[in-house]
């Protein structure tokens, strides 16, 4: 696979409108070929298999993706300032972007497994800490793990994704729905 790091600007814009595609492509059909995928990204096979020479690369790839982007998320999200409960809300919403993402590797998490979901990342050490914060503070039930905490906002991340699509309401509403039921859930 072709490390990021080093390409020039053309190359990374090509490997993220592949990327991109693939998104869009996989969550549509599964079973997409590699064809269907360059045809999205508008770009032809050939060049899907010189960035991605097997469908398990591209994979890989989508799935490192999708855990640097949960990274810079949560960098943006800026958890350990202010008040616990606010840097929750810029949490939620910025984890809330990554829907498209997140869904496909969620949705089939044993064709995009990595070792790294496994492990507790810096972003996972940011969230628990957030947590046990906002113990301190008052603004999160002290009787609701850290970790407990981890999975509801997950959960309701997902259901919000999820309530998107089957609903066809706005992301603007699916969002305020999630942290409102977040905000009630968490409360002491």
């Amino acid at each position: 696979m072709t490390d990021v790091r080093t390409e020039s600007g053309t190359r990374a814009r090509t490997r993220r409108a592949i990327l991109d595609a693939a998104v869009d492509v996989l969550t549509a059909d599964p079973a997409a070929s590699l064809g269907d995928i360059a045809t999205a990204a508008g770009v032809g096979r050939t060049t899907v298999h010189r960035y991605f020479p097997e469908r398990a690369d591209l994979l890989a790839a989508l799935s490192k993706s999708a855990w640097d982007q949960v990274t810079e998320a949560t960098e943006r999200a800026r958890p350990a300032e202010g008040p616990a409960a606010a840097a929750l809300d810029r949490l939620c919403q910025e984890y809330f972007d990554l829907g498209r993402v997140l869904m496909l590797v969620f949705n089939d998490p044993q064709q995009y497994a990595t070792a790294d979901w496994d492990a507790c990342s810096p972003a996972d050490q940011s969230l628990l800490d957030l947590v046990e914060r906002g113990h301190e503070d008052g603004t999160i039930d002290p009787r609701l793990s850290p970790l407990w905490v981890q999975n509801v906002l997950w959960s309701m991340l997902y259901s919000a994704w999820q309530y998107a699509q089957d609903a066809q309401v706005s992301r603007h509403q699916a969002l305020d729905m999630c942290l409102y039921s977040l905000r009630k859930t968490l409360r002491p």
